[in-house]
């Protein structure tokens, strides 16, 4: 409970973040300044994230973190209300918060192995991504509710009231958060215990294509950093369709993950990986070009369907091809792909709807998308016939 109110205030405050530098800036290519400014941190933290999750508690980690995040949002709230006129404040404190994410992320995904049976894992995956995007499909909607009536000042005041939900959760959580004795006695936080955890990448292919499948996939079709765009200018719904547009991955998401809870184990595990991404960027084209909001929305709800069954699949995949003991390397490593090629992608989205206009951004990027699959499904071997 207290990971789906912190959600819905994190995904509240991306939405408004979002329509706050389009106000103040009036600007595609700042949009995409706001995806570089979660992006340098998380590359340049995560692997460090890694290796300290893998060595001390995860749970006091996730804690501290947490408590860092609250700060940020409570800053921003106070700037933001006293009368903010220049975007500076919002792109630093953004960075702040996602070099704590940095480090939260990998305790995070490294902590539920261990509270669940191996066996059990997809279906505690499923879970999992089913609560994140709960959240995603509530924030967005409040954001533009508040937005559209109060302003940004009140979503990220209430986002810093949410992070309380999770530190009271991980207080009361009794089970330890601390990798085994023997696990950490070998390497700590070192750089040798860094190189270990690349080393079990690079010659773990199966991991390997699907980070760089996700990247590749992630980073060409980024389109949530123009939805401002869409919204105000083209589609012309204004804060409260934002809001539901913001809201519309996560709607076609929580079916996804529900009949894949419902199902179970799938077959060919790792097929359906690509051709949920081919699916994904085919939806992203549509939603490229339409200029009906409905349309839009449905075609919004595909991608968040396509890309929670390849998430929770590669989730999978990932955690149960690698031992407990480097998990948060794995997972940190994983975040450069994950969360590095949306936001980097945001840049590139945002460049080019500054140069040729957002729906070009978008349709191209789609196009790659599509592209990045067929080439999956021709040269990655372990993936494609990967089967649990």
């Amino acid at each position: 409970m207290g990971q789906i109110v912190s959600v819905t205030g994190s995904q509240m405050q991306l939405a408004a973040i979002n329509w706050h530098i389009y106000l103040l800036t009036h600007s595609a290519m700042a949009l995409g300044l706001v995806g570089a400014c979660r992006a340098v941190p998380i590359i340049l933290c995560s692997l460090m994230g890694g290796v300290v999750a893998d060595v001390v508690d995860r749970r006091r980690l996730m804690v501290a973190t947490q408590t860092i995040m609250l700060l940020c949002s409570a800053i921003l709230a106070l700037v933001t209300f006293s009368g903010l006129r220049h975007a500076w404040p919002i792109f630093l404190l953004t960075a702040i918060a996602s070099a704590a994410w940095a480090f939260d992320t990998p305790a995070r995904q490294s902590l539920m192995p261990t509270l669940v049976p191996l066996k059990d894992f997809p279906n505690a995956a499923s879970l999992s991504i089913l609560v994140f995007q709960i959240g995603l499909i509530s924030g967005p909607p409040l954001a533009g509710f508040l937005l559209a009536t109060r302003g940004p000042d009140l979503v990220y005041g209430i986002n810093a009231a949410s992070f309380i939900a999770v530190i009271v959760g991980l207080l009361l959580m009794h089970t330890s958060g601390k990798p085994e004795e023997s696990e950490t006695e070998s390497s700590g936080i070192s750089l040798k215990a860094l190189v270990e955890g690349l080393r079990f990448v690079w010659r773990t292919p199966i991991i390997v294509q699907t980070m760089t499948l996700d990247f590749v996939a992630t980073f060409f079709a980024s389109a949530n950093q123009l939805l401002p765009i869409y919204a105000k200018d083209i589609l012309n719904v204004g804060a409260r369709g934002y809001g539901l547009l913001g809201a519309a991955p996560a709607a076609g998401a929580i079916v996804a993950g529900l009949i894949m809870a419902r199902l179970g184990v799938l077959k060919r595990q790792g097929l359906t990986v690509i051709v949920s991404v081919a699916f994904y960027g085919a939806a992203m084209i549509a939603f490229g070009v339409s200029r009906v909001f409905w349309i839009s929305l449905l075609m919004l709800a595909a991608t968040g369907a396509a890309d929670t069954v390849s998430t929770i699949l590669r989730q999978t995949i990932r955690q149960l091809v690698t031992p407990n003991k480097l998990r948060g390397r794995m997972t940190s490593i994983n975040m450069i792909f994950f969360m590095g090629g949306p936001q980097l992608g945001e840049v590139e989205a945002g460049a080019v709807a500054a140069l040729f206009g957002a729906p070009i951004s978008v349709v191209t990027g789609g196009a790659a998308c599509v592209l990045a699959a067929v080439f999956a499904l021709n040269k990655a071997k372990n993936l494609r016939r990967y089967e649990q």
